[in-house]
């Protein structure tokens, strides 16, 4: 099962903060996964991706992402280590990949992109080969043409551009992406309940346009956890002196960085929070922070519909001890 990390912040990160300098970096995850569902695959050596957003928006280049994928495992691709050190950004996803569909190729690594947009996705959806050719009738010629890969979840990616009013329009409300999500989800859900499919499906997806980040917590049973997901928020995310070991720091009540996670980055206890299972966490562009429940039938009991948590009212507190990670780590 796949990695991944993102970071939205006021000023721009290096990537190798995020990459390849913290001791459970994205990179470091790949070999080394602590909170993995699937332990018959301990390794993320299935190829890799990272893409960012511009600081400093430039005319002549426009405003899609640049986007950088490999083949190789993560931990052994020193172009990767090259540019981490010398590109910043303020937006950054970065995935490194477990195939559970799709064969290994440069076309199935993600982020994948369309115009402003970039997505990624952790988690699998269940007997893909069952729905694949539903899903495909399902979209309409533009979406089903933007797929170049034969992964599950580029084909996810497909859908979701397809439940957009316009998938190439250059601002995109916080509303629109978030129903765009649910719609997606759904529409998952219902090739899957047409061909009789009981397995459930793993659908940690993200998407952004730059501004506005949307990640779900999501799988298709009301029994089971879904992959593991993390946030955490603060003012600076900086290095020890003794290097590998970062921390969140929060100087006061301002969010200068939001980052959502597989897996934290950080042994520290107060660093992160854990997403609960089937929850929608939504970035602004003015750095509020929702967590909202995704209501269908898998929804856990007494789950209220249109119930929406702020960031500043203290639902997402990053209080939450990091225990089983913490003693599994040693730290």
């Amino acid at each position: 099962m796949c990695r991944f990390v993102i970071y939205k912040g006021t000023s721009p990160v290096q990537l190798s903060h995020l990459l390849t300098r913290p001791i459970h970096s994205i990179i470091n995850q790949a070999f080394d996964s602590r909170l993995r569902l699937d332990r018959r695959r301990p390794m993320n050596g299935d190829g890799f991706g990272v893409g960012w957003y511009d600081s400093v928006h430039d005319e002549e280049l426009g405003p899609q992402p640049c986007i950088f994928t490999s083949v190789t495992p993560a931990w052994n691709n020193i172009n990767l280590t090259r540019l981490a050190e010398k590109i910043k950004s303020p937006l950054v996803f970065g995935h490194v990949r477990a195939t559970t569909a799709g064969s290994l190729s440069l076309d199935n690594c993600h982020p994948f992109k369309h115009g402003k947009l970039m997505f990624m996705h952790n988690g699998g959806i269940a007997e893909w080969e069952r729905i694949k050719r539903n899903v495909q009738k399902g979209l309409p010629d533009f979406a089903f043409a933007m797929v170049q890969g034969n992964t599950d979840s580029e084909w996810a990616f497909a859908v979701f551009l397809s439940k957009l009013p316009d998938a190439n329009a250059q601002t995109f409300t916080v509303q629109v992406l978030r129903q765009a999500m649910l719609d997606t989800i759904a529409a998952v859900n219902g090739y899957a309940d047409a061909a009789g499919i009981t397995e459930p499906s793993l659908m940690n997806f993200c998407v952004t346009d730059g501004d506005t980040v949307v990640a779900t917590r999501y799988i298709s049973s009301d029994k089971d956890e879904a992959a593991s997901l993390w946030f955490s928020s603060g003012t600076t995310f900086s290095e020890d002196a003794d290097g590998g070991h970062y921390r969140m720091s929060k100087a006061d009540k301002r969010e200068n960085i939001i980052m959502i996670a597989s897996e934290p980055l950080t042994f520290e206890r107060a660093d992160w929070m854990e997403i609960k299972t089937n929850t929608m966490v939504v970035i602004t562009p003015r750095f509020n922070v929702l967590q909202i429940p995704i209501i269908d039938k898998f929804s856990a009991p007494g789950t209220v519909r249109g119930t929406e948590f702020a960031h500043e009212k203290g639902f997402l507190n990053p209080r939450k001890a990091l225990s089983s990670l913490v003693n599994s780590s040693g730290h």
